[in-house]
């Protein structure tokens, strides 16, 4: 088939993009404007048009677009002019993942890493909403046979995911502007997302996925998950832990949250490949950008880009800081803040209160609005506890951070380890990508 995208540089979209074109259909896109991405899509032969424009509709067989291309878009008028076959990503999964065996990952927290660790298991094909560092894309194809696939709750499309095994991480409410801040609604998807599956693996200890009557693989974090160590090698990040009766497991990363989500992994995995393979392959998972992602290392400093935008993840993350501490001896944490969406951080505004607990200093960005208008937030006063310093962007260099308000260089830091926080921009920021 021809197929279309429009919003093609989008992490989802692209990784679907890149299914078909390795699947022999033929494709092309679109996207507002140039990114790492379209390029690594131009690389592989996808032709890619920036910005949109109309004359891309040409009698393809589909036009797919993602969440983000507004209605009055051009591509899409032009589209509907010619009378083809629009489908939003949501719409399209079913055409795309009906032929294949279908792992897939949802959750609020933790659910890249947990596909990204999969992958590495099964050596399978893999469409994740993040970069994989053991292959240094958000998707890989092996075969249309076995996929692993991060399904995404954010917009009910992973109840198109078509899921032979289901794997949650956990349930934690997020989202609910979609699900009209009804949890009845909320929760209500996440069961069908299970019942839809032959095969279920789920997070025993998370509150609501506890109390479901449903066939499953039931992890218990706190009993199933023993021994667990962190060490550095080659100043890498690895978690030791042990996992019910199958032995000890090892895998990049720092932290309980790591071992949570390769347990389920593992539990689910087991379904395809042996004990032994599993053992083997996990070590192939390096990590995913932008999770815990060690940009710069050198003497006493340290620059870490995370993508954790929900406090709980925040949290987590900082633990994993905490262990990096200890184990490399520098002392002084520095967390960068950029909140994500107005509403995310007003209706987490007391948790996101409480989770910068233990840094030694706190740097607070804009907020990265993602399209919504914005609303008053008194961050002075809030975070006050913090004594935190309010910056207008950063910039990196070899073995150091500056910060700034608007031109003027407030504060240049050069030792401790610095974490940057948030799912907006700052990830470019920090890695000097503009």
């Amino acid at each position: 088939m021809k197929v279309h995208f429009i919003g093609i540089g989008g992490i989802g979209l692209s990784a679907i993009a890149r299914f078909l074109n390795f699947s022999g259909h033929s494709v092309s896109g679109s996207d507002m404007k140039e990114s790492l991405i379209t390029k690594k899509l131009v690389n592989e032969g996808i032709k890619v048009t920036v910005p949109h424009n109309s004359d891309t509709i040409d009698n393809q067989d589909i036009v797919i677009y993602s969440a983000a291309v507004k209605q009055n878009n051009c591509e899409l008028q032009a589209a509907r002019e010619k009378e083809l076959k629009i489908l939003s990503r949501k719409e399209a999964l079913p055409l795309i993942l009906s032929h294949s065996k279908n792992y897939c990952v949802a959750g609020a927290h933790g659910k890249s890493t947990t596909t990204a660790i999969l992958t590495a298991i099964l050596q399978s094909s893999a469409l994740i909403g993040a970069e994989s560092k053991e292959f240094d894309s958000n998707f890989r194809f092996v075969s249309e046979d076995l996929v692993s696939f991060e399904a995404d709750e954010s917009d009910g499309s992973f109840l198109n995911s078509n899921p032979y095994c289901a794997i949650v991480t956990n349930a934690e409410p997020e989202h609910m502007e979609f699900y009209k801040y009804d949890l009845e609604k909320f929760y209500g998807a996440y069961e069908s997302f299970l019942k839809l599956a032959k095969i279920r693996v789920i997070n025993a200890e998370d509150e609501f996925l506890s109390g479901l009557d449903l066939d499953a693989i039931r992890l218990y974090p706190s009993k199933d998950i023993k021994n667990l160590s962190f060490m550095l090698r080659k100043d890498e990040p690895y978690t030791k832990f042990e996992l019910k009766d199958l032995g000890e497991f090892e895998v990049y990363g720092f932290g309980f949250h790591i071992a949570l989500d390769a347990s389920l992994a593992i539990l689910a995995a087991l379904n395809e490949v042996s004990l032994p393979t599993i053992k083997q392959n996990i070590k192939k998972y390096k990590g995913i950008k932008k999770r815990f992602d060690v940009l710069q290392k050198c003497d006493h400093f340290i620059l870490i880009d995370d993508y954790a935008h929900h406090p709980t993840e925040v949290e987590a993350t900082i633990k994993s800081v905490t262990m990096y501490q200890e184990l490399s001896g520098i002392k002084e944490s520095i967390a960068i803040w950029q909140p994500h969406k107005y509403s995310r951080t007003i209706s987490n505004l007391e948790h996101f209160r409480r989770c910068f607990s233990g840094i030694d200093k706190l740097i607070i960005l804009p907020v990265y609005s993602a399209g919504e208008e914005k609303q008053e937030i008194d961050f002075k006063s809030e975070f006050s506890f913090y004594n935190p310093i309010f910056a207008t962007h950063i910039k990196t260099d070899n073995c150091k951070v500056e910060v700034y308000n608007n031109d003027v260089i407030i504060e240049t830091l050069t030792h401790g380890i610095i974490t940057g926080f948030g799912a907006g921009d700052i990830t470019y920021q920090l890695r000097q990508q503009h």
